[in-house]
């Protein structure tokens, strides 16, 4: 499989994407103006405690404060590290309203929500992720090799004993995670996280002491950064960058951290966009819709709210060759791939409500519930996936850290506010005959005059014409009309003449 990751970088925004044997499957957009939280550190205030909720409010000074639940607040002892037997049941034994508080945001603000906030706190390196308030050292569920995972734990044991026994301070008390991308890496490159890790803690720690409340204490790397420490992996054939000073920076960091990725990173210098080129632009496009068409002729569509996801498999022009349930099989068979595809690209997160067409076959159910556990294990946010349901349904959780693909390039509209239909003309005419009604019963006067929007007003004047002439003689005045070419189709005024 051929896999390549293309950088667009520019002052105002850099966005990265992954595209596999053409097709793109991840895009990532980081905006100067606005850029995410995730694995920022703050020194907080909290605001407000709700035991009801066992949880309290944070603020990190962005505009809303920080959720944080008691089970993401890490009780430490006398050491340091974290109390695993201290009473966690009551968060009022745990934080009080205006005590300072050091957190990571594991969640982006979303929406109406402030950013999820926890005190288990971590700093990543390319290989390792150092938790400094635990001695565990865990291990990347994605490695499954036995072995493998048997050599990297005793390679990490090692290193860390080694190093405990030097003057570092408090840093060499700390735990690590083994991540994905340390699979079948050397020893020498593995552990070369853990000095570089052990240094960064012991730098943030003079600086907790130090910065005001409501302060950053640690800034994740930039999006350009990011690419390379998460997403690159052996399979990554080419970094293509279109910008030259990003291309330079991002070979001094892969020399420096990752020197086996540093020859795969090329600079782009072509006239045509690159991701144009790609045809990544296209996608991107076509995500933001709705309807997603299958190449048997059947679609899905793709409906997020705030409370869940729901997508909805149907055959469309797809008939089949044989027999119903045949068509049926194909038609979700394909879905199951293309909904896999289509999560990521659009990183669509939370409760996930999947409404294959209904199957008889007990096997065919497996078959394409199968196909679709095999296609999200590519994915690189966590997933859990039910069985079919009573109803037919299979649901699933994907988790969410930022904004979804829409939610980071688009807003409600300001015509429909969001629910994504207008009432009809023939409504709005309706609601205006109710309103001069209303006001012909409350006020004396002669006239009245409608300001509307365009098809609002050719609709009065055309098919409601004898209805409006009926409501003239029932009320006895004269009723004018104006177009109004600002109004929106659920726009009007009735004015008093």
């Amino acid at each position: 499989m051929s896999e390549e990751l293309l950088v667009n970088a520019s002052p105002t925004e850099t966005r990265t994407a992954l595209v596999e044997n053409g097709m793109l499957q991840e895009v990532y957009i980081e905006r100067t103006q606005r850029k995410g939280y995730v694995g920022n550190i703050f020194k907080g205030k909290v605001v407000r405690v709700l035991p009801g909720m066992q949880a309290a409010f944070v603020d990190i000074g962005l505009d809303r404060a920080g959720f944080i639940h008691a089970a993401d607040i890490a009780p430490l002892g006398e050491d340091g590290m974290e109390d695993r037997n201290a009473d966690v049941e009551d968060i009022r034994n745990i934080v009080r309203e205006g005590q300072a508080l050091v957190v990571q945001v594991l969640k982006d603000p979303i929406g109406t929500k402030g950013a999820r906030l926890t005190t288990h706190l971590s700093v990543s390196g390319r290989y390792l992720v150092y938790m400094p308030q635990t001695r565990h050292i865990g291990i990347s569920t994605r490695i499954e090799d036995e072995d493998e995972r048997a050599r990297l734990k005793a390679l990490v044991e090692d290193t860390v004993k080694s190093w405990a026994e030097q003057p570092l301070g408090a840093a060499a008390d700390g735990g690590f995670i083994i991540r994905t991308v340390a699979e079948g890496v050397q020893g020498d490159e593995l552990c070369a996280d853990i000095p570089f890790l052990y240094r960064l803690w012991q730098e943030l720690e003079e600086k907790i002491k130090t910065v005001p409340v409501k302060s950053v204490i640690h800034e994740d790397l930039p999006l350009f950064m990011r690419t390379l420490r998460d997403l690159v992996k052996p399979r990554i054939e080419k970094v293509r960058v279109d910008s030259r000073e990003v291309h330079a920076q991002m070979v001094g960091f892969a020399e420096k951290y990752a020197p086996e990725i540093a020859r795969r990173i090329e600079h782009y210098p072509g006239e045509r966009p690159l991701f144009e080129l790609y045809g990544v632009e296209e996608e991107i496009q076509k995500a933001l819709e709705t309807k997603v068409q299958l190449k048997s002729g059947g679609y899905l569509i793709i409906e997020q709210t705030e409370a869940m996801t729901t997508v909805d498999v149907n055959t469309g022009a797809f008939v089949g060759h044989r027999n119903l349930e045949e068509t049926i099989f194909k038609t979700n068979l394909e879905a199951a791939t293309a909904i896999a595809r289509q999560l990521r690209l659009r990183n669509l997160g939370g409760i996930i409500i999947l409404d294959f067409i209904d199957m008889k076959d007990t096997e065919h159910q497996r078959q394409v519930l199968r196909t679709l556990e095999k296609m999200m294990e590519r994915d690189h946010a966590k997933t859990s996936i039910t069985g079919v349901s009573e109803l037919g349904l299979v649901e699933m959780t994907r988790k969410r850290t930022r904004e979804s693909l829409g939610q980071m390039i688009c807003e409600p509209c300001p015509v429909c506010k969001g629910r994504g239909t207008l009432k009809s003309a023939e409504t709005i005419c309706y609601e205006i005959f109710r309103e001069i009604l209303r006001e012909a019963r409350a006020y004396n006067n002669e006239k009245f005059l409608v300001l509307a929007s365009q098809v609002v007003i050719e609709r009065l004047l055309d098919e409601e014409s004898s209805n409006v002439a009926d409501l003239e003689e029932f009320i006895s005045c004269t009723i004018q009309f104006q177009v109004e070419s600002i109004y929106s189709q659920e726009q009007y005024d009735i004015i008093l003449v």
